[in-house]
């Protein structure tokens, strides 16, 4: 089903905290996907599929990135991606390592975000393997829990799904990430949090997310998970990885030192829940007492949680 790119298709760039500025590329027809995932904020799947097709022709890609890089360049403006972030899922694209090696002439790193369904195919792992960086989801590694929010096509094998991240990891040279949506009810108990942490340790990605819905899903009663449930998570699977940031909506400038104390707070909250005694520690760097931050709490920037005797603070969802 090969058809001539829309200039479209390729949009951006546009700001990212996983990719910085990235130029998206749509290789896929909207909503063509291996999964019906509850939460979806692009709507619900047209074409729940697991085939591999060809959709756009490589050389019609490579002119458009080529055009919007020479326009950026006029514009004096940078691209640290060209990521592959489609209406569907991106690994159906027969072409996609055929798309990926072409674009290596632009001397740009090239990400792809999936939903990994795929990933156990040896072809698919070799199509991957010439990016540099991959996003995975792992919204759960218990069959029923997964078919619950992901509604995968009928074909599809969570267990191997598991072990072919596992092999790819294995084999990849760049840099993997995961990434796990948050529902509330569905995937959010303290048994998900250890049983996706047991795995994250095994898979040991550069940087596992934790993310929440942050537009309106595909159905209508699937609601995020509360903070508190999202920072019991977070210092669950805390232990297992080598790092762990939230994806909640805010793409500030994560960690980076301002000068001024409102925006280092909303800027490190938004990454990982945040110790009182680090937040003290902060307050005195900046000369500031407590006041400061029960302002911010009222005014619905920080929310306090509670874990294990510790009181932590989060940027409010």
């Amino acid at each position: 089903m090969l058809t001539e790119i829309q200039i479209s298709t390729v949009f951006g760039p546009v700001p990212s905290r996983r990719l910085g500025r990235s130029l998206g590329i749509n290789n896929i027809p909207p909503k063509y996907c291996s999964y019906a995932c509850v939460y979806c904020q692009i709507g619900r799947t047209i074409k729940l599929r697991i085939s591999r097709d060809a959709y756009y022709q490589t050389n019609s890609i490579v002119k458009i990135i080529d055009r919007k890089l020479e326009d950026l360049k006029i514009q004096n403006e940078t691209v640290d991606y060209l990521a592959f972030v489609p209406d569907g899922e991106p690994t159906l694209d027969i072409n996609l390592g055929m798309h990926i090696n072409s674009l290596k002439r632009f001397n740009v790193p090239v990400a792809v975000i999936s939903n990994a369904s795929l990933i156990n195919i040896p072809c698919v792992q070799e199509d991957l393997m010439v990016a540099d960086w991959v996003s995975v989801k792992i919204d759960s590694v218990n069959e029923a829990v997964w078919k619950r929010i992901n509604r995968p096509h009928g074909s599809l094998n969570l267990q191997k799904i598991l072990e072919g991240m596992i092999i790819f990891r294995e084999k990849f040279k760049g840099r993997l990430v995961s990434e796990t949506m948050l529902i509330k009810d569905l995937n959010d108990s303290e048994t998900d949090a250890v049983e996706m942490g047991n795995f994250l340790k095994s898979l040991n990605p550069d940087i596992a997310y934790l993310s929440i819905p942050t537009r309106p899903p595909a159905e209508r009663n699937i609601q995020p998970a509360e903070p508190d449930t999202v920072n019991k998570f977070w210092q669950i699977i805390s232990s297992q990885v080598r790092s762990i940031e939230l994806l909640t909506g805010y793409e500030g400038n994560a960690f980076s030192s301002t000068g001024d104390l409102r925006k280092d707070m909303l800027s490190i909250t938004s990454v990982h829940p945040m110790r009182e005694d680090a937040v003290e520690r902060m307050l005195s760097d900046y000369n500031e007492n407590y006041q400061f931050i029960e302002q911010m709490i009222k005014n619905n920037e920080l929310i306090k949680s509670d874990y294990k005797n510790h009181t932590f603070y989060l940027r409010k969802f």
